[in-house]
């Protein structure tokens, strides 16, 4: 389950110099955001934030913001930085934001967005929810909106039938499946650079495959 009722997280966040406050202020003006101009990666539902932290002390040439809508767990990832703030590992190359991915279109120009990271997003089991599922047609349109042309997503679950689901919805969106493994720690071509997330890292630990895709328009 996640943690959602964390007393004083929205002060906390709002107060957190890592956190963008008011995004949709720097929509057309992301090059101006970071210290660097460089490509622009986000991670849509990034929990801890373990995996874009690991991306970028990994790659300072890419400039990460990390997408949560619920604050308490978005508080555990500004204070997981701010402790490897306090050992030393300070990178200007990660922001996050509070909000929900529908909005993306109205914080992003065309264009402001190179790549797009899904890690183990919620399912939404029931049909009726489909839409809300971050790998919907819904979603791919909205993500359109705001990646580069050659821009793409990768995807990474071990739902097999969200991972099913995503499949039929890339054709059907207008979307290419560049590559796919219903097997991604024993795929060695497509585990090269990979980096785990929390959840991927429990979960191959006790036998689930990781399913993976990446995606271009």
């Amino acid at each position: 389950m996640r943690l959602r009722n964390i007393p004083g997280a929205k002060d906390a966040i709002a107060e957190s110099i890592y956190v963008i406050q008011n995004p949709q202020e720097n929509k057309g003006n992301w090059d101006k955001v970071f210290p660097q101009h460089q490509p622009v990666h986000l991670e849509v539902g990034m929990g801890k934030g373990r995996f874009l932290m690991d991306m970028a002390k990994l790659h300072p040439e890419i400039n990460y913001i990390g997408i949560e809508m619920y604050d308490s767990v978005l508080l555990r990832a500004i204070q997981k930085k701010e402790a490897l703030a306090e050992e030393g590992q300070e990178f200007s190359n990660l922001k996050f934001m509070r909000m929900d991915a529908r909005l993306l279109p109205e914080v992003f120009e065309k264009g402001e967005v190179s790549r797009i990271y899904l890690n183990f997003s919620d399912p939404w089991p029931k049909a009726r929810h489909a839409s809300r599922r971050l790998t919907s047609r819904e979603f791919l349109s909205r993500y359109d909106k705001i990646l580069k042309e050659d821009g793409t997503i990768e995807f990474k679950t071990d739902n097999r039938g969200l991972f099913d689901f995503s499949l039929e919805e890339v054709p059907e969106a207008g979307w290419k499946l560049e590559a796919h493994t219903f097997d991604l720690h024993h795929n060695e071509e497509m585990m090269v650079g990979n980096v785990m997330t929390e959840y991927e890292e429990k979960f191959s630990s006790i036998g689930n495959p990781i399913c993976k895709m990446i995606i271009r328009r």
